[in-house]
């Protein structure tokens, strides 16, 4: 398969149309039709449904489009990998991380960077665990802010020095704003809006399973979430109270939320992975030493 073809069989995914996608690349449409049959016959699969006005791609079209977007952002990544390498550091790092109020001391550490070395762009991938994980073992990521503990065994690790505590966002009305925190049984009165990790099969490293003692079921829940933003907006309609991390939310004097910590009390970890002999660009490795710099200073 060649990277050009790729990109055509991209652009046609994306526009829906062999005739648009042919104006954006400007190409004939009997040119870009016979690159994709040949991209087909090459793969052995019918990768698109043609009608007489779009096309829409088929199951084997869908896992293609998903290869050739992680292929074409290796690819990209690559070359700009090779752009860095240069007398003076830039170049690009990226970091995939889960919402946490921790990745503040991360965001302090890519200011200090850029102020001294405005060739670096720092490229920030949020996702939960499973997502960061993957994109680091394809080579699409640099580093991962992962909340601990879980297996790291394929890694390397710097543990962070600071760490979030689990507890409840609800809105300031609630009657469990009065308390101080919340427990398992207060939980068990209201409805709840749970992270979707809270319904994996229960592991060793699965904290919502240690905390709720496997007791989910009675629980009232009312939505799930992947990332916090959506949540809090559920939150503030009203949906139910969510079981999140501290400084994530606003919940200053003007906001109608506010947050309670769980009892007993517990706290979540955070720290920095990278691939095992992985190779660092000059922009990468710069990020590396920064970050031993500040947790030494810490």
């Amino acid at each position: 398969m060649e990277i050009r073809v790729l990109k055509y069989f991209l652009t046609v995914a994306r526009e829906g149309s062999i005739t648009d996608a042919a104006n954006y690349l400007h190409l004939t449409q009997p040119t870009l039709s016979r690159q994709l049959q040949e991209l087909e016959k090459e793969l052995g699969q019918k990768l698109l449904i043609r009608t007489n006005h779009n096309v829409s791609l088929t199951p084997e079209g869908m896992i293609l489009r998903k290869r050739a977007e992680a292929i074409l952002d290796m690819v990209e990544k690559t070359e700009n990998e090779f752009a860095s390498l240069k007398d003076e550091i830039a170049g690009e790092v990226h970091i995939g991380s889960g919402e946490t109020g921790t990745f503040k001391f991360i965001a302090e550490i890519i200011d200090e960077i850029h102020r001294e070395y405005p060739g670096i762009i720092f490229h920030i991938y949020s996702g939960i665990l499973e997502d960061v994980t993957e994109r680091i073992d394809n080579g699409l990521l640099d580093f991962g802010i992962i909340m601990q503990p879980c297996d790291t065994s394929k890694y390397n690790v710097i543990d962070l020095p600071e760490k979030d505590t689990w507890g409840i966002i609800m809105q300031k009305t609630s009657e469990l704003a009065k308390k101080e925190f919340v427990t398992f049984e207060d939980l068990e009165k209201v409805p709840l809006i749970l992270s979707r990790k809270a319904f994996r099969k229960p592991t060793p490293d699965n904290e919502f399973y240690r905390w709720f003692n496997e007791k989910k079921d009675t629980l009232n829940i009312a939505a799930t979430h992947t990332l916090f933003y959506n949540g809090a907006i559920m939150v503030e309609q009203g949906v139910g109270n969510m079981f999140t991390l501290n400084n994530l939310a606003n919940t200053d004097k003007n906001s109608n939320l506010c947050f309670r910590p769980i009892m007993p009390n517990f706290e979540a970890g955070w720290g920095v992975i990278w691939k095992k002999y992985q190779y660092f660009t000059p922009a990468s490795k710069l990020f590396l030493e920064k970050l031993q710099q500040k947790i030494n200073q810490n």
